[in-house]
């Protein structure tokens, strides 16, 4: 299994600490409003890393936090009037129903920034007492120049290369700062903020102070995996490395750095000044959950995704294809095993190459079309039975178990049953059309041809013109 390493700017074999055990930390979301679809992407990402890891025999330890406390956090609730916990559990709240909705597998553990104050002060007097950092006025500072050696290590650039490209994030010129260079650890409080009781007076931690005591809390002082999103690079865990490394006096910390690509929306970064912010209750609204995941998941996880409709529709289609033939097979012949046969075995070899080499979904979907459309040739034909339900099995391990696309079998026999229902009784209108539609197309009379598919569509009908001839479903 071979992993992209960010920090060696190269893939590399996953050699994980302890033979058989991968532990994993993705930084999480600031809960301040509800999430976008940019935490869907990096949430199914991990999601799917992780199923494949547990999938290819690891026992895998993933953490993935909330960071709580924050200006933005506490902005919302002076603005609304309450207190900044209120804002952010009800964030919290909606972001796990969303997860729940896209099929995210729960993490282990979801430490939080207020619970774990005494750690990330402990880790602050540690970093003093080592002289990596000073007490000024205005807080807690990391000091670069004591270090310079890590600066650039997830970059492979300076300081002053990447400040443009920092999205703002690069703490500005501040009264206590020795060095422009330097980033705050802890914050002294300030009027109707939040603060702790700290050696320094009362504050409250710096941004990237927290993930560092996080992940040594729950993972120990070297662990396998730390993730998140390609905006984090820098100056996020790039900070993490100078604290944690200079804290424990070792590196690496972490052996492997991976980073999921950000959300383009037609084109464009997705951005509340441009007006092309999507919530994941906004994408829900109109888009099946599990087709969101199939559209997310549809280029691999390092590159970003340029979310727009064209590729929303191309995911909502595929997917209901999968469904209805592995709907149709499940009822009929239900889950059986594949390893007889050499379609199956051949397009599982292919999968799992593909996810072995740094977690390839692309490849994956093509595989997974592959078998769909191998299983719809079985159904039309009414072919071999042991191979339907090989096809069936096939499908419910990688697209199900692997890829997270599948709803139980009891959800899609229902499904199954409840398009059948109406299926028999708009049949005759169905069937009426088509052979209109077939007399248009012989008469290359395009355009009512055009108009009958579009009616066929608007009653839930997808029309398939395959080599066997044309075969209908309801969506």
């Amino acid at each position: 299994m071979r992993v992209f390493d960010t920090r060696s700017r190269k893939k590399r074999e996953l050699v994980t600490i302890e033979e058989g055990k991968v532990s994993l930390y993705a930084c999480g979301i600031t809960p301040y409003s509800p999430s976008h679809i940019g935490h869907a992407r990096q949430a199914i990402s991990f999601d799917i890393i992780v199923r494949w890891l547990r999938r290819s025999g690891f026992e895998v330890s993933f953490i993935t936090n909330f960071t709580d406390v924050d200006d933005k956090i506490i902005a919302a609730a002076n603005e609304e009037g309450v207190d900044f916990l209120e804002v952010a559990n009800r964030n919290i709240g909606e972001y796990f129903e969303s997860m729940d909705s896209l099929n995210v597998i729960r993490a282990d553990a979801y430490p939080r920034v207020t619970e774990t104050i005494p750690e990330i002060i402990e880790m602050i007097e540690t970093l003093i007492d080592k002289g990596h950092a000073y007490l000024a006025e205005d807080g807690v500072y990391f000091e670069i120049d004591t270090a310079p050696e890590k600066y650039g290590q997830l970059t492979g650039q300076t300081l002053e290369m990447v400040r443009s490209g920092a999205g703002g994030r690069v703490d500005k010129t501040g009264s206590g700062k020795r060095d422009h260079r330097d980033f705050a650890l802890w914050k002294m409080a300030k009027a109707d903020e939040p603060f702790w009781e700290s050696p320094w007076g009362e504050g409250r931690p710096g941004w990237h102070i927290e993930c560092s005591a996080m992940s040594l809390k729950h993972l120990g002082e070297r662990f396998d995996i730390h993730g998140g999103g390609s905006d984090l690079i820098f100056p996020h865990h790039e900070a993490e490395i100078f604290q944690s490394e200079c804290c424990l006096g070792h590196d690496p910390v972490v052996q492997y750095w991976i980073h999921n690509g950000m959300i383009n929306i037609d084109g464009e970064k997705m951005s509340k000044s441009l007006g092309n912010f999507w919530t994941i209750s906004d994408a829900l609204e109109s888009v099946d959950p599990l087709v969101l995941r199939y559209t997310l998941i549809n280029a691999p996880y390092r590159q970003p995704v340029d979310f727009n409709q064209v590729m929303i529709d191309d995911s909502e289609n595929h997917h209901n294809r999968l469904l209805s033939c592995y709907g149709e097979g499940l009822s009929r012949h239900g889950n059986g095993t594949w390893g007889g046969f050499p379609e199956l075995v051949d397009a599982a070899k292919r999968l799992e190459e593909g996810m072995n080499d740094d977690f390839n979904t692309r490849v994956a979907l093509v595989e997974v079309q592959a078998v769909a459309k191998w299983l719809r040739g079985l159904l039309h034909s009414n072919g071999d039975e042991r191979g339907i339900s090989g096809a069936v099995g096939w499908i419910s391990e990688f697209a199900g178990d692997v890829l997270g696309l599948l709803p139980t079998d009891e959800e899609i026999l229902a499904r199954m049953e409840s398009h059948e229902g109406v299926k028999g009784e708009i049949a005759p209108k169905v069937e009426g059309l088509l052979g209109e539609r077939g007399d248009a197309r012989k008469a290359k009379d395009w355009a009512r041809a055009d108009e009958i598919r579009d009616e066929l569509s608007e009653m839930g009908v997808v029309v398939e013109d395959g080599p066997d001839g044309v075969t209908w479903r309801i969506e």
